[in-house]
């Protein structure tokens, strides 16, 4: 029979008391980092491994985050999405939490989904991804009084803690970039305008056509999915159009898009980052690898997932987080393609 490791080996191993090292895996004192490293180390080393459902038991709690998406469809991967996951998952690790996936489904069902785990003890708080207005999840976990981050905003009279990435700032940039240039038609792919994350893009690209005197010629946007079909077939139509209305940019929503329009323009034998430019947002791993490398908004994925675990563990804990609203300034990432 293999050794069982105590608590108190773990603590000689690290060098600090068997009480320190139970509070730092329960979350329940804060130390410096090189002794929580020390003990995380030591834990690693020893092969330890905590008697899990009886600490359960005692702390009524199941150290386990519940975490709901929207799925894609294997054709169309959300890699900004993985990204996000990859980073809670770390975070969560090291704050002594695992996550617990399950897909988003529509209407009441969903709502029926968060109570079923709420009363059935499985979970001890949520992080939300794709949240639009009005989101019930949101109105559910409030009247309940349950822990939760979200990442991304709702309807403004929604107060709750979340991370989000401030997607107006990052169309604005680059649509300022494409004036900068000397581009005064510049196209969009936009999103439906149920969309909340679209709407908040918008208003990016509406604020730097407006502060450089441009008015927007609304048939310069294409609104529709978030994929590289819609993108192929907006720009087509965009750039079908007689030579002195046709945009000489095109901004679109997502990288997915974009990449849709760079292929329609070289269907066309236009050349792209010369005849017509063309911008994304995401910067998922492939754009830098297209031919050519894709103008793009790069998101600080893995900070808001860290963000999103980092706070969630402190309402968890019965604590406010230092900030319950967090909006990260994403970086403009200039390539061959504009």
């Amino acid at each position: 029979m293999s050794h069982k490791v105590t608590l108190k080996e773990v603590a000689a191993r690290a060098g600090v008391s068997y009480q320190t090292v139970s509070k730092v895996l329960n979350g329940q004192v804060q130390v410096t980092q090189e002794t929580k490293h020390r003990i995380m180390q030591a834990v690693h080393e020893l092969g330890y491994r905590p008697n899990q459902i009886a600490r359960n038991m005692r702390s009524r709690r199941s150290n386990m985050i519940g975490y709901s998406w929207v799925p894609t469809s294997p054709d169309q991967p959300n890699h900004i999405l993985d990204q996000f996951l990859t980073s809670m998952v770390q975070e969560a690790m090291q704050a002594g939490y695992h996550l617990l996936p399950f897909p988003y489904r529509d209407g009441d069902q969903h709502v029926d989904d968060y109570r079923e785990l709420i009363e059935t003890g499985r979970v001890d708080g949520f992080v939300h991804s794709s949240v639009n207005f009005d989101d019930p999840r949101i109105a559910f976990l409030l009247k309940r009084s349950f822990p939760f981050v979200a990442f991304g905003r709702s309807s403004p009279d929604l107060d709750f803690c979340y991370v989000d990435v401030d997607g107006a700032d990052g169309i604005r940039q680059e649509v300022e970039y494409l004036i900068e240039q000397n581009h005064r038609r510049v196209g969009a792919l936009a999103w439906p305008e149920a969309s909340r994350v679209g709407r908040d893009r918008m208003q990016g690209y509406a604020e730097a056509m407006r502060s450089a005197g441009i008015e927007i010629d609304y048939g310069l946007i294409c609104r529709g999915e978030g994929t590289f079909d819609f993108g192929y077939r907006a720009a087509l139509e965009l750039l079908r159009m007689p030579a002195d209305q046709r945009p000489t940019a095109i901004v679109a929503w997502n990288d997915t898009q974009a990449i849709g329009a760079i292929h329609a323009a070289q269907s066309l034998g236009l050349s792209v980052g010369e005849d017509i430019v063309i911008a994304g947002f995401d910067d998922a791993p492939m754009a830098q690898y297209l031919l050519p490398p894709l103008t793009t908004v790069r998101q600080p994925i893995q900070s808001a997932g860290r963000k999103c675990v980092e706070m969630l563990v402190s309402l968890m804990q019965g604590k406010q987080p230092q900030e319950r609203q967090v909006l990260l300034k994403p970086e403009l990432i200039l390539r061959a393609s504009a």
